[in-house]
């Protein structure tokens, strides 16, 4: 969608298809990506703990397949760019949970299927970025998850979520690391 002062970037008509071809056209709309606190775990964690009520999800071609798709749609959708970066750690084994998880995503996409990027045309090249991270958030590898988006005045150019490789000592240094992070791509964007 274009208008004077902005163009609108999306996949409204690749969501619509996602959510027919999963079967979700007349399911009901979540207005979150993920459930909140929401720790989602590996079978080896799970066999660990003692847990026993996740069974393994037989078609693993299918979560595949809806993750992939899923992906794709993280090019005009930052808003789910977290969630996707957590279902895609569980594509060799995933259990029922990682498919309910999945199904939840393609039904909050249908709340707002419509929604994408808008780029500005002002003319202002004033650089913002924005980080955060998640100490020891996955309880799998006690890793922290970092995040940043960058703008270019009003316009989203780039955005980012990734587990690290790193286990971070504190919060503190699990903090100055998303910093770096974010820096780093917003250098790297704008003199590209």
């Amino acid at each position: 969608m274009r208008s004077k002062p902005s163009i609108l970037l999306n996949q409204r008509k690749y969501a619509l298809e996602l959510i027919s071809d999963t079967g979700l056209s007349g399911a009901k709309l979540v207005s979150t990506p993920l459930e909140a606190n929401v720790k989602l775990t590996t079978i080896e964690y799970d066999k660990l703990t003692g847990t026993t009520n996740d069974p393994v999800y037989k078609d693993v071609t299918a979560y595949q397949r809806m993750v992939g798709r899923l992906l794709y749609l993280t090019i005009t959708r930052p808003d789910i760019s977290f969630a996707v970066q957590v279902l895609s750690q569980f594509m060799q084994r995933p259990k029922l949970s990682h498919w309910e998880t999945a199904l939840r995503l393609v039904r909050y996409i249908k709340n707002c299927h419509g929604q994408g990027i808008l780029l500005s045309s002002t003319k202002s090249l004033e650089l913002e970025a924005f980080c955060d991270s998640d100490w020891a958030a996955c309880p799998n590898t006690r890793r922290f998850v970092t995040g940043y988006m960058v703008k270019l005045e009003d316009s989203l150019i780039s955005w980012k979520s990734k587990k690290q490789h790193t286990v971070s000592r504190s919060s503190a240094e699990a903090e100055y690391r998303s910093m770096a992070g974010a820096v780093a791509d917003s250098v790297f964007t704008f003199t590209v």
